[in-house]
């Protein structure tokens, strides 16, 4: 009438190894756990704590005090005056490039008048 013959006899002696090491991360849980509460507590904790907070409080008065100088602002109205310079600029550079390319051009007919008068006159006979 026996159900179990398969059951292993469990000898409450022998620990397995995973309960060793449930056993040993227990252990090092509670021991992390004491450790961690006794830095908490610790002077110098509260004055690295106590720090960081003081600079993060330096920080955020150092946002607002940017929010309400209109850096920001300033700097979106230079870039608006540079923008128009620039254009203004490039629109005075097209109207000298215009003006070069069209004196360029007559000095080219120019020269090209001359060369056509002077083949002109050696094409001409001596006698003539």
């Amino acid at each position: 009438m026996e159900e179990n013959t398969n059951q292993k006899p469990v000898d409450p002696e022998k620990e397995s190894l995973l309960d060793k090491a449930k056993k040993f991360v227990d252990k090092a849980d509670d021991f992390l756990d004491e450790k961690a509460d006794e830095v908490k507590k610790s002077e110098t904790f509260k004055k690295v704590q106590d720090a960081l907070d003081k600079a993060g409080d330096y920080v955020e008065d150092k946002i607002e005090d940017l929010k309400k100088s209109g850096v920001k602002e300033k700097l979106e109205a230079f870039a608006d005056k540079t923008e128009d310079k620039a254009e203004e600029t490039l629109s005075k550079l097209k109207e000298v490039g215009k003006k070069v390319a069209n004196k360029t051009a007559d000095k080219l007919e120019d020269i090209a008048e001359n060369i056509k008068k002077k083949t002109k006159e050696d094409e001409k006979p001596e006698g003539a």
